[in-house]
């Protein structure tokens, strides 16, 4: 008589076979680039077929938001003087982004795909909206406040770092700092209209 096979076993194998994935795509995107990184190669590396990648990410966009990681590492808000928070929130998005091709590859993905959409939902969630209830004046405008923060600094980021409009790309971060603080310091901490 023949033993069925055990389900646990077939499930170890998958998280096995997505784990291998993860692995050679992060290796791959971080060496050639989102651009430049292939299916192909990835399954390559993690040793199978592309086709099993296709079957667990369903295309390159699904992969790419799966792999990436992205901490922001936003700074603790309520150890910077209220009246800071806007400029060292500028600031430190600046530091982050500048040079920041893995980012970069995020927003296109997340404008182009569900899966990316989903993963920046996700860094919404677990990272901005924290750092916004650290100062923000009332509770329940913590999740429109952190929107509007969202709004401004991935709109920097998609004209600046993958639109790269010209004007947006020339400013000096000084400059950016200059002309966001006040805005993201108001979306902070002012009073609600």
């Amino acid at each position: 008589m023949r033993s069925s096979p055990d389900p646990r076993q077939s499930h170890r194998r998958s998280d096995a076979t997505r784990e291998a994935i993860l692995t050679a795509a992060r290796e791959r995107f971080a060496a050639d680039g989102y651009e430049r990184a292939t299916i192909r190669a990835i399954a390559r590396e993690a040793r199978i077929d592309p086709s099993m990648v296709m079957r667990y990410y369903g295309n390159k966009e699904g992969l790419f938001a799966a792999a990436v990681a992205v901490d922001l590492e936003l700074p603790d808000l309520r150890a910077v003087p209220r009246q800071d928070v806007g400029r060292a929130l500028v600031t430190h998005f600046l530091d982050v982004w500048e040079n920041n091709e893995e980012l970069t590859a995020l927003l296109r993905v997340a404008a182009a795909s569900g899966a990316g959409a989903e993963r920046m939902q996700g860094i919404f969630r677990e990272q901005l909206l924290p750092a916004t209830r650290q100062v923000c004046p009332d509770p329940e405008q913590v999740p429109a406040r952190a929107a509007l923060v969202a709004a401004q600094l991935l709109g920097l980021a998609l004209t600046r770092y993958v639109l790269r409009i010209t004007p947006a790309v020339d400013l000096h971060p000084e400059e950016l700092v200059a002309w966001l603080a006040p805005t993201l310091q108001r979306y902070l901490t002012a009073p609600s209209p």
